[in-house]
């Protein structure tokens, strides 16, 4: 488990991923995952999207560190989340690392993403929201 502070220090990390020309994105019912470096070398990361098979509105995508601690997930779709408190939230939402809930605590999704819910969209904005700073020479290939 991560202290709140190591989480936020975590995504707040300048980061790249590490083969930009050769991202996938993944087909319906697929997974891809893309390895990620802070500039310091020291920490890795993963980015991790998921598509359904069943709802092809709907779209998972991960920054995980050292392959099981979920940072940051974004929702895409129609379902809904329930917060620990009760809250509920429907449509694409935004997991946010809180130490003692790790991923399970969702908010709305921050001015920086737009209202476009085009899953190629939502990629680019969870890569900059995640401050992976070569988004821009990502090269998408097998897109549906």
């Amino acid at each position: 488990m991560l202290t709140q502070a190591e989480a936020d220090r975590l995504i707040g990390l300048p980061k790249t991923i590490e083969c930009p020309k050769n991202v996938k994105f993944p087909f319906f019912g697929d997974k891809r995952e893309f390895d990620v470096a802070a500039a310091n070398k020291k920490d890795r990361f993963t980015v991790g999207v998921s598509r359904s098979r069943a709802d092809l509105s709907k779209c998972t995508y991960q920054s995980i560190y050292k392959k099981d601690m979920i940072l940051a997930r974004l929702d895409v779709g129609d379902g809904r989340h329930t917060n620990p408190n009760g809250e509920s939230l429907a449509g694409a939402h935004l997991h946010i690392y809180r130490e003692g809930f790790e991923d399970r605590w969702a908010f709305p999704l921050p001015k920086s993403f737009s209202d476009d819910m085009n899953l190629i969209t939502k990629f680019f904005e969870f890569l900059a929201y995640c401050n992976i700073e070569n988004a821009g020479d990502v090269t998408l290939q097998e897109v549906i």
